[in-house]
């Protein structure tokens, strides 16, 4: 895992242009049953992929933070939103709540989410390649493929079974 890990980057830079002109066809003109498709893809890659052996989004990448997100795991802390706030984000350029610091602070040395019960909305759906509508996250995909290995081997696989 960890020299696929450490060739994802490069991996990702050099599919980028064929990935983005794949992803400008399927906007174009998505299969009916995208949806399905997708499913089954990332179902098949995540019954071999173990996060837990990765975890390379927690250590290179933080989530967005909603409010409601900031409650639900502030009130898990018995603390106020304010307060949560006020000890583990900041503002992006976006104007988005964001981790202060990476690798995420709820990462424990296993590789385990601290708040894994709890943990913020953009963390349960990651890496969103079973995400409804697919096609109209492709630059997320784009981005993601350089992340998450599960990510990069769906899109490989997407290229192979989903002509466009």
């Amino acid at each position: 895992m960890e020299k696929f890990l450490s060739a994802l980057p490069k991996l990702a830079k050099d599919k980028h242009n064929e990935n983005k002109k794949y992803f400008d066809k399927l906007k174009k003109k998505p299969p009916k049953n995208l949806d399905y498709l997708m499913q089954d893809l990332h179902d098949d890659e995540f019954k071999r992929t173990d996060c837990l052996q990765c975890a390379n989004c927690c250590k290179t990448t933080g989530p967005l933070f909603t409010l409601a997100d900031v409650e639900r795991i502030a009130k898990h802390f018995r603390q106020k939103p304010q307060q949560f706030i006020d000890q583990y984000l900041r503002i992006d350029e976006d104007k988005d709540y964001v981790l202060q610091s990476l690798p995420c602070t709820f990462l424990d040395a296993d590789n385990y989410c601290m708040i894994y019960d709890v943990r913020p909305k953009a963390c349960r759906e990651f890496p969103h390649t079973d995400r409804k509508k697919f096609q109209q996250i492709a630059n997320l995909t784009l981005k993601n493929v350089a992340i998450c290995p599960a990510a990069f081997r769906i899109v490989e696989e997407m290229k192979k079974k989903i002509p466009v």
